[in-house]
């Protein structure tokens, strides 16, 4: 699949001027075998923290997509189609083979009869900010109606991003390696062992 997020990359000469190292388009871009039209682009990531600046550096989104590596971050432009009966429809078993595939922390919680087959929860701090169009966000038991201009600072909780507006949404994600205080990831296994 091609890009479709423009991307300048900055960097340093051999002097220490500040010069473009790539202008084009993102190279990183990804769909869900289950939402079609659905498509993410990887625009960049880091891999430790303070992130080190250097004069040059490979595209270090290329290869497998993953998610937040530890001590990672990683901005990405998301575009949702109109949510379909093809996506309520998909198995608990499709929910969790997808997300398997998107790195170390990210879970599928979707349930059979769960609210909806996207739900996840991510060991991240997300700033997801809605660039274009209308979504909600679904929580446990809440629904959020966002639109263009509003952002969300998801702070490691249960969620899924549905559009039900029928135009095509983009977002845009800024995502922080997080840590579960042990007080809370202890929640989550109470809850999990009641279910």
């Amino acid at each position: 699949m091609t890009g479709f997020v423009r991307r300048v990359v900055t960097g340093h000469d051999t002097q220490g001027k500040a010069i473009v190292i790539s202008d084009g388009l993102a190279p990183m871009v990804h769909n869900n075998m289950f939402v079609e039209g659905y498509r993410t682009s990887d625009i960049w990531k880091t891999t430790a923290m303070p992130a080190p600046v250097t004069r040059e550096e490979p595209d270090p989104t290329s290869g497998v997509r993953d998610f937040v590596g530890p001590m990672g971050t990683k901005i990405r432009i998301s575009e949702i189609p109109p949510e379909t009966e093809a996506v309520r429809s998909i198995t608990v078993e499709q929910a969790r083979a997808m997300f398997s595939k998107s790195g170390r922390n990210l879970t599928s919680t979707y349930e059979a009869g769960g609210r909806h087959p996207m739900i996840h929860r991510t060991e991240t701090i997300d700033y997801a900010v809605v660039l274009e169009g209308e979504v909600t966000l679904l929580l446990d038991e809440e629904d959020v109606q966002l639109k263009a201009g509003d952002v969300v600072i998801q702070r490691g909780t249960n969620h899924a991003w549905s559009n039900r507006s029928g135009k095509m949404v983009r977002m845009l994600y800024v995502l922080v390696d997080g840590r579960f205080d042990p007080e809370l990831a202890a929640l989550f296994k109470t809850n999990q062992a009641r279910e």
